[in-house]
């Protein structure tokens, strides 16, 4: 019953990394339909061989976004576990270095929808916006509060706070 209870706490901890990605994931969704109502009337098309060419780029960028999205995440993670702290209790610690870990990841991951829609103005049709949308999404997903990841947090700096004293 004692476990239940913290983890419903710890659960609660990660209210607002969550309110911030349903957020995102409904600013996705607003620019997609916002594309589909007006379409025609937001773009400003350019020349095919110029949107070819940024639009080369946009995705050579996206695929790029995933691993270095990754990467920072991993040093953010094992740095909210390892970075000295004072002041505090380790929880507190670990909710707002988390806090801005999944906020950054996730704002990361949403420029590649940006990508989308940038193309879509210049001309670009529905199939390239909901690509990139569709890559957003998912990096929503995988880079979304983990309960798991938060706990070995708490847990890295607690140890450390033992230690410590």
């Amino acid at each position: 019953m004692q476990q239940q209870i913290e983890t419903e706490r710890l659960t609660n901890d990660l209210i607002i990394p969550r309110i911030i990605q349903g957020l995102m994931i409904v600013l996705l969704m607003a620019q997609v339909l916002i594309c589909l109502s007006f379409g025609e009337q937001l773009q400003n098309p350019l020349g095919e061989t110029q949107r070819i060419f940024i639009r080369s780029i946009l995705y050579l960028l996206a695929i790029i976004a995933f691993p270095m999205t990754n990467l920072i995440r991993h040093i953010q993670l094992r740095l909210n576990e390892t970075m000295p702290f004072t002041g505090t209790t380790p929880r507190l610690i670990a909710k707002k270095r988390y806090q801005w870990t999944t906020t950054l990841s996730l704002c990361l991951i949403g420029i590649i929808n940006i990508f989308g829609f940038t193309l879509f103005i210049l001309g670009d049709g529905y199939n390239t916006l909901y690509i990139f949308s569709g890559l957003s999404a998912l990096g929503m997903i995988l880079y979304r509060p983990k309960l798991s990841e938060y706990i070995r947090i708490i847990d890295r700096l607690e140890s450390k706070e033992e230690h410590r004293a």
